[in-house]
């Protein structure tokens, strides 16, 4: 029998999912040899026009909650600046891209991207910036920016914005154990790590 498949529908640029990223690391050490988990890459927003100054504010009100119930590290000052388009559909695509140059860096682009955007305030949503963060990880800018631009990458992240709506998502970050033909629900938006392993263990103890 295949084991588990924990699917976690995220996305980089989401507030909540920065929130729950220790959580998520956690899962992924504790339960490594029980199952494995997947990243869905959800696609969040994708505006096209700068955000106005309410938009910012009330964006702003949301990191400020997930700030204090989390304990994740914000910058405030200076997110979002004036003229920031919030599409979150280019760092979903890099983490894509990543992963498709070593798969083993899809989770550690994606926290690298959350950490850029969030901790330090940086316009993720620009092509160049999201090389520089995959050549800190250690992939070649220029073999990123190719595949990054690739029809093959646009398609892949649209195919994931797909299977996060087919899959009934409608927030993030959200997870599904799946076990055989069977899906479960395990947690939907941000909640304690506590609360997620017992509905977890209970989920996989009953897979017998």
């Amino acid at each position: 029998m295949n084991a588990p498949l924990l699917w976690y529908f995220a996305d980089p640029m989401c507030s909540w999912c920065w929130g729950f990223a220790p959580t998520i690391e956690t899962l992924r050490e504790t339960y490594r040899q029980r199952l494995k988990i997947a990243l869905v890459l959800g696609g969040l927003r994708s505006d096209s026009i700068p955000q106005s100054h309410a938009q910012r504010e009330e964006i702003l009100h949301h990191w400020r909650e997930v700030h204090a119930r989390s304990g994740q590290p914000f910058r405030f000052e200076g997110a979002m600046p004036a003229g920031f388009v919030y599409d979150s559909e280019p760092p979903c695509r890099a983490v894509l891209t990543a992963g498709s140059l070593d798969a083993e860096l899809t989770f550690p682009m994606y926290r690298t991207i959350q950490s850029a955007f969030y901790a330090e305030g940086r316009d993720v949503t620009r092509p160049d910036i999201l090389a520089d963060l995959a050549a800190d990880l250690g992939l070649d800018r220029s073999a990123f920016m190719r595949a990054f631009d690739s029809d093959e990458l646009r398609v892949r992240v649209k195919a994931h914005f797909s299977h996060a709506r087919q899959a009934g998502v409608r927030g993030f970050p959200t997870l599904i154990l799946q076990q055989g033909d069977k899906l479960h629900l395990v947690s939907h938006g941000w909640q304690p790590l506590a609360q997620i392993r017992s509905r977890l263990e209970t989920q996989l103890d009953g897979a017998g």
